[in-house]
């Protein structure tokens, strides 16, 4: 099973999710080799609950995951810290939502919840703990303490981070970083759109049917790490395209705006 654990679902946080850019998004996964993904938008983008309530007439659930015509999407999300930096939380839909539901107070910049707060609302439930893109400089994770750290199950090697920073540099930080920690690393391509799928991702000898059984394949590290060697051309065409986009969305605003 090749799946990529770090993922979006919307081009940005300001933007509203629709069912035919995702379907695009789901086709390109496919088109990359992919047969299963984490969903992990960001928890205060615009409309959260409604990314899940789109998902829910789009394709069927099992209880575990939604089936988009063979590829397999984990439900999750990506939360921001007060001490700065962001956690995956991955699981089972009612999980994800509870712990979304928990962290209502918590969407604005300024008032995020603390660290040690969101692992124990995480350990409550069995959600898979990943620490994003521990050396991004906007959000980093190196600066918390050991302690908190070692609560995470594994840390983000993340596609937009090793085009930015050096594909074999950051690689080996992440995977330093996390040796130090008894932590295995997890690949994440980071996109908001559908070039950047395939530029890395995980690889498991034997498919996942459950988040228990995902969780416990990424404990045990029983897969291999796949980076594309076309990852700076991915994820360099990507970035210029989310650009190209957002620029879009934004005059097709100002025009309506003044066609008014």
């Amino acid at each position: 099973m090749k799946i990529d654990l770090h993922t979006h679902a919307k081009l940005s946080k300001a933007s509203d999710f629709t069912p035919a850019y995702y379907e695009e998004m789901i086709q390109e996964a496919k088109d990359n080799g992919l047969n299963a993904l984490a969903l992990t938008e960001h928890f205060n983008t615009r409309n959260f609950y409604e990314v899940y309530e789109q998902l829910d007439r789009m394709f069927p659930y099992n209880g575990e995951y939604y089936d988009a015509d063979g590829l397999k999407i984990f439900p999750g999300m990506e939360v921001d810290i007060q001490e700065t930096g962001h956690i995956l939380l991955i699981g089972q839909k009612e999980h994800i939502l509870k712990a979304r539901r928990q962290l209502d107070n918590y969407t604005e910049k300024g008032a995020f919840i603390a660290f040690d707060d969101l692992m124990d609302l995480a350990e409550e439930l069995p959600l898979l703990k990943i620490g994003a893109h521990p050396f991004r400089e906007s959000t980093p994770l190196y600066h918390l303490e050991r302690s908190q750290l070692t609560r995470l199950d594994a840390f983000d090697l993340n596609a937009k981070d090793m085009y930015q920073y050096g594909c074999e540099n950051n690689l080996e930080k992440v995977k330093q970083f996390a040796a130090d920690l008894g932590k295995p690393v997890t690949a994440g391509s980071d996109t908001h759109q559908c070039l950047q799928y395939g530029s890395v991702y995980n690889e498991l000898a034997t498919p996942c049917e459950s988040a228990a059984d995902l969780k416990a394949a990424i404990l045990q590290e029983a897969y291999e790490l796949r980076v594309s060697d076309s990852l700076p051309l991915k994820v360099k065409a990507s970035v210029m395209l989310k650009k190209l986009m957002k620029k879009i969305v934004r005059l097709e605003a100002a025009s309506s705006v003044h066609s008014v």
